[in-house]
């Protein structure tokens, strides 16, 4: 890399910044330029024309949070100019996807720093998105996965749910329709199966959501 990159360095941890800081400098191409604790630290550097190329950018902070931070670049549109490089402890799906369609270019876990800091940020400096492979792996098996689809209930198990929602008894239910007990709690059985509910306080939810009280 022929020029040095600048780098904004944000986590409200003084220790992290200073340990961050001495590993950069073993590197001739990285150059902390400024270090700010919270995401309104951040944008006020900006905000005062500190000039930089990349911001390694904690995602939970205090006052301003990485999140915020990164919506309000968004919001402004300086982030298509600025390549942010996300720290967190966090490996979960949604945070990956949330940072990065904000606009983020890398997402880092901060237990892989030592293995992959140098390598994200010339990934980023050479115009590229940066994710380590397990991250990158994981994101790729979420967004290939097709949670499988409950069956549709029939008319008769919409008004067996619709009772048993609303407190019903079985040998209650069965008097209603003219039918068994058995058969009602066969109907029940059906029903928990093709929503893969576990219990009642389940059934309910579902009947919620789908307006089946509604209906009766």
């Amino acid at each position: 890399m022929s020029r040095t990159l600048k780098i904004l360095l944000a986590d409200d941890h003084s220790i992290l910044r200073t340990g961050l800081k001495l590993l950069l400098s073993t590197q001739k191409d990285f150059k902390v330029v400024a270090e700010a604790s919270n995401g309104k630290e951040v944008l006020s550097l900006l905000d005062d024309g500190l000039e930089v190329d990349v911001i390694l950018l904690d995602l939970s902070m205090s006052v301003m949070s990485g999140l915020d931070c990164l919506r309000e670049l968004n919001k402004r549109q300086s982030i298509s100019s600025i390549n942010v490089l996300v720290l967190t402890m966090h490996n979960e799906q949604q945070y990956i996807k949330e940072v990065m369609l904000l606009g983020a270019k890398g997402y880092l876990r901060k237990d892989t720093l030592d293995t992959e800091l140098f390598k994200a940020l010339r990934t980023l400096a050479e115009g590229r998105r940066y994710l380590a492979e397990n991250d990158a792996n994981s994101l790729l098996d979420s967004l290939m996965y097709i949670p499988p689809k409950k069956e549709s209930l029939s008319s008769r198990e919409e008004e067996v749910l619709n009772y048993i929602v609303r407190g019903y008894s079985l040998s209650d239910i069965a008097q209603k329709l003219c039918l068994s007990v058995k058969t009602i709690s066969t109907y029940k059985t059906r029903i928990m199966t093709k929503l893969n509910c576990k219990q009642n306080s389940d059934l309910v939810n579902y009947a919620l959501k789908n307006n089946i009280l509604d209906k009766y």
